[in-house]
């Protein structure tokens, strides 16, 4: 990789939209099939601002690309034992075809047990050991919304991953955890660091592929950027602000994601496609029908 003045940006917003635009042809011939809609339930325990905000975007691009919606709200004083028989009954429902729990959930959830309470086939925002465990050895599964947004990304501005060294800064089981593995998937060369990594400049120096998810405003310094290194900005923080000083970065990067309009709008076009790719398994369609 040779050195640049400013980098390309890897806008996702016309990536999203195209995978948008074919789920809901998909769930538009699903309906026509079987008469039955893609349904996905989001479950919610409380009343926070930035979790209401986010299931309400949900249910909205859930309704424009034609899939149905159910939402279970819950109390902020729900219990684990509550939440999970909430989640166990969607699991049974035939007229649910994905779950989507947001977290967090509160601190007296077990959060672990809740998500394991989503059925497999019905887990499209992959986040059971069931999900982390297929992806982790190439056997079919739900892809981690953001992560697999991330590989889709990545796959869209023809980023070669063989023989590359890429560094995760993160560990979450929802975003820096699986997206090492799929990465090591594609036969990349994969170095997972964290906010307390000793000398974390010094690793980050080191990436072909950066992937910022540690949740911290501007933590990784452009200075620190390996010149044409690819960067993902997986972060969102007050202000629209990445997990890396975008400005800085941009100057020695080859390619960089915006916060927003990167990694985020994948993230919901990855959701509605593995909704969509559930629904039709589950009433016994080929998922990859329904498109000409």
């Amino acid at each position: 990789m040779t050195q640049t003045s400013t980098a390309r940006l890897m806008d996702g917003t016309g990536p999203a939209r195209r995978i948008v635009e074919r789920s809901a042809a998909r769930a538009a011939w699903i309906s026509r099939e079987t008469g039955t809609p893609p349904c996905l339930a989001t479950v919610l325990v409380g009343d926070d601002p930035a979790s209401v905000t986010y299931v309400r975007m949900k249910r909205a691009r859930c309704e424009k690309a034609g899939i149905a919606s159910r939402h279970v709200g819950l109390p902020a004083t729900t219990t684990t034992a509550e939440l999970v028989d909430a989640v166990t009954a969607l699991s049974r429902d035939p007229g649910v075809h994905g779950i989507l729990l947001q977290h967090p959930a509160g601190p007296h959830i077990d959060e672990r047990a809740a998500f394991e309470a989503i059925a497999p086939h019905k887990d499209v925002d992959g986040l059971t050991l069931h999900s982390f465990a297929a992806k982790s050895f190439g056997l079919p599964g739900f892809a981690s919304c953001t992560p697999g947004g991330i590989m889709r990304l990545l796959a869209e501005y023809d980023v070669e991953l063989t023989g590359r060294h890429a560094v995760v800064v993160g560990r979450s089981a929802i975003l820096g955890r699986p997206v090492g593995m799929m990465l090591l998937a594609g036969d990349a060369t994969v170095t997972y660091c964290h906010s307390r990594t000793a000398d974390l400049a010094s690793i980050v120096r080191q990436a072909d592929i950066l992937v910022a998810a540690v949740g911290r405003p501007r933590f990784i310094r452009g200075e620190d950027v390996k010149p044409g290194a690819v960067v993902i900005d997986a972060g969102y923080n007050p202000g629209n602000v990445g997990d890396v000083d975008f400005e800085t970065a941009r100057t020695r990067a080859s390619l960089i994601t915006p916060v927003p309009g990167g990694v985020g709008p994948m993230t919901i076009a990855v959701l509605l496609e593995q909704t969509v790719d559930a629904a039709a398994r589950q009433l016994g369609l080929d998922p990859g029908a329904g498109v000409g």
